[in-house]
């Protein structure tokens, strides 16, 4: 039977409704923790859901980029923020129910992709409650993994207006138009069962075509960093904002490693330990980034190794690692290569039944850990 044959009428129709599932699954699950966490700190939804970056986002909905460390944030979400109060729908919860419908227009996108085991696995990833609240991942991930399904089908045009919201949308996009360069031109991404086969390109005159799209996207970019300059007289203005806000500087990856580690000492937060939890989890995802890159070099995926591997250089070279865990959710190789792993079956029915209890039971912890960083997040503990 052909790829395309596998995907139409009722085996997309059921892939679709499991998609849905998991996705409301896993939605109930950070749904509880908001509820708890409601009860706990006697919080409005819009205070347990408008906590850390949220803040940010509705300041530049409301000011612009009146106060320059504000400049360490794009415009994209704020921009929906502020069409969201327009209408009368509070920002926080606005934000909130757009980062949600934005998760599973990417898990369909993940599917695509990778199949469905991936894009369940993505769906279950223990910190996405940054893809239910005012967040940038949800979203970007929404136009960014549709990019890439459009450039394994050859829709370039479609791919140069989504990469364009993504480089509006957070610093991202930026690596994932570099991504979609090297997709441009050497193509090969590998078949994933269960997942759309990649378009061939065949000569070299549509390989430059298809890179001369990603012009526009790298305009956008521009453009927004020319407005900046005209709010502040400096061409460095997001970097200035991350020194100013963030303390975050350029580093040696060895130093940066040292500081982390040093993070992860409960004694460093005597007033609030799970933040040592947060930083070990940073080095962890910093471990699973380089893992990545290299499983996508194995693969011979080399758009997809690139655009990972320059995500984890970036967070290896500032201060310390911070973020790297929201960043694992960006990261759609990642999630192809477990879904990949869960999709091949073990011989013997001793070995399938000992696979179906440990993936049991890594779900069950997996949800947990979800469970345990929703809540941490919404009352308002540091995250990541």
């Amino acid at each position: 039977m052909s790829a395309t044959a596998t995907r139409t009428s009722p085996a997309l129709r059921s892939r679709t409704v499991v998609i849905v599932a998991a996705w409301l699954a896993t939605r109930l699950v950070m749904g509880a923790a908001l509820l708890l966490a409601m009860r706990q700190g006697r919080l409005t939804p819009a205070r347990a859901l408008g906590n850390w970056d949220v803040q940010h986002y509705m300041l530049i909905a409301t000011s612009g980029y009146a106060d320059p460390k504000e400049m360490a944030f794009f415009p994209a979400l704020p921009m929906v923020m502020r069409l969201l109060d327009a209408v009368g729908v509070p920002m926080a919860i606005g934000a909130a129910a757009v980062s949600q419908l934005a998760s599973l227009v990417a898990a369909f996108a993940m599917e695509r992709l990778g199949g469905l085991n991936a894009a369940i696995v993505w769906l279950l990833a223990p910190m996405a409650v940054f893809t239910t609240v005012g967040y940038t991942e949800a979203l970007f991930c929404a136009v960014a993994f549709w990019a890439w399904v459009l450039a394994r089908r050859g829709r370039w045009g479609w791919v140069a207006v989504l990469a364009s919201v993504a480089c509006l949308t957070r610093i991202s996009g930026l690596f994932l138009v570099g991504g979609l360069g090297l997709l441009a031109l050497f193509g090969g991404e590998p078949t994933v069962a269960g997942a759309e086969p990649a378009k061939r390109v065949a000569t070299c005159s549509q390989r430059l075509r298809n890179l001369a799209w990603l012009v526009v996207p790298l305009a956008v970019l521009a453009a927004f960093t020319v407005y900046l300059y005209t709010l502040s007289g400096h061409w460095d203005s997001w970097l200035s904002a991350q020194r100013a806000g963030w303390q975050r500087e350029w580093t040696s990856p060895w130093d940066s490693l040292h500081n982390t580690w040093a993070a992860t000492s409960e004694a460093r937060w005597p007033t609030e330990t799970t933040r040592a939890w947060i930083f070990r989890f940073e080095i962890i995802s910093m471990a699973i980034g380089c893992l990545t890159a290299l499983g996508c070099l194995v693969r011979r995926a080399w758009a997809q190794a690139g655009y990972v591997a320059v995500q984890v250089f970036a967070f290896s070279i500032a201060t310390w690692f911070m973020s790297v865990n929201r960043a694992d959710l960006l990261w759609f190789p990642l999630f192809i290569g477990v879904g990949s792993w869960l999709g091949r079956r073990p011989h013997g029915a001793t070995a399938r039944t000992v696979r179906t209890a440990v993936v049991g039971v890594l779900i069950a912890a997996d949800l947990l850990l979800m469970f345990w960083w929703a809540r941490l997040f919404y009352l308002g503990h540091w995250a990541s």
